[in-house]
């Protein structure tokens, strides 16, 4: 005797409008989807924006917390300023509109601040102060002067450097420049190993790693013909400030006495007057920027900025 299985299938019911398509249920679905995604997009890019910009009002925050916690309170910093400034009648000393100047730079600099001073002289303690829990360090022509500074005064790193250049010989180390600025004599090296004759060649080696923000050529003294002039500072000025890795893209460079004759055509040679912001007194301020190693391009100035001419102010 044979049975006969019965089956019951189920089927969806599927209602269709007259015009076809998924009917108001499906277009309702459709809309609901949108309005979702674009409710995840948007939060999505709301988070992200309030999520950057908190990031970088905290960073802003932690760095001008880091650069007032360096910096000297400012009765303190204004107080070494005004009494530095009341003895400075003497002949090679900075008038006050130029140590203010300097000192303004070193205030708005961030922390912490690199400054490299060529030559010691009347305002050495001046800076190694104002440039507060900073790096200050000291380049002189006189190993007798520096181990007197540094017995006194222990905490100031000070190195001295045998300067064989004569302010005399001025224009033809021009010329060695010129004929060198290809190889030996170019703007972006690494000087430790630079056989250029205006380069300074033998500082401790991380002197030359060090990224600095500002840079003060106030030494040698470069009085007379047969004295040391300041060719090689200079120029060395110019070649860190623009072979610098890391910090600040530009660095100040100060040089005083700057209407002498070798602070005026080495500053022009290797700073460049498109560089030169102005002119206070006897101080020629720089900011130099950062040049990458370029063999298609030699030379520390460009062409266009030869004419340019600088603000001037004095007292």
């Amino acid at each position: 005797m044979k049975t006969s299985a019965k089956f019951i299938v189920l089927h969806p019911s599927v209602h269709k409008t007259a015009g076809g398509g998924g009917g108001p249920t499906a277009a309702s679905h459709r809309a609901w989807l949108a309005v979702f995604v674009l409710f995840f997009i948007f939060s999505f890019a709301f988070t992200l924006l309030t999520t950057r910009d908190a990031a970088s009002a905290a960073k802003a925050a932690a760095s001008a917390a880091a650069r007032a916690k360096s910096q000297l309170p400012d009765p303190v910093f204004d107080a070494l300023l005004h009494y530095a400034a009341a003895n400075a009648t003497s002949s090679g000393r900075m008038s006050s509109v130029e140590m203010s100047h300097i000192a303004s730079v070193l205030r708005g600099c961030a922390a912490p601040c690199n400054l490299l001073v060529f030559g010691l002289t009347h305002e050495t303690l001046l800076w190694k102060s104002l440039n507060h829990k900073g790096r200050t360090v000291f380049v002189d022509e006189s190993a007798y002067l520096i181990s007197k500074l540094e017995e006194k005064h222990p905490s100031i790193e000070a190195y001295d450097v045998q300067f064989t250049t004569k302010v005399s010989e001025l224009y033809d180390l021009i010329e060695h420049y010129k004929g060198e600025v290809t190889k030996e004599c170019r703007p972006v090296q690494n000087l430790l190993f630079s056989d250029c004759k205006l380069a300074i060649n033998d500082l401790p080696n991380h002197i030359y790693d060090v990224a600095w923000d500002a840079i003060l050529v106030d030494g040698p003294r470069g009085y007379s013909g047969a004295a040391p002039g300041r060719m090689m500072a200079v120029f060395t000025a110019g070649v860190l400030a623009r072979s610098k890795r890391g910090g600040a893209r530009d660095t100040h460079v100060f040089v005083h006495e700057f209407e002498r004759e070798v602070e005026r055509v080495c500053s022009d040679e290797f700073l460049c007057r498109e560089n030169l912001v102005e002119v206070i007194d006897s101080l020629g301020h720089f900011v130099i920027g950062k040049m990458e190693a370029d063999r298609r391009r030699f030379g520390f100035c460009s062409v266009s900025g030869a004419s340019v001419s600088p603000k001037a102010k004095s007292t």
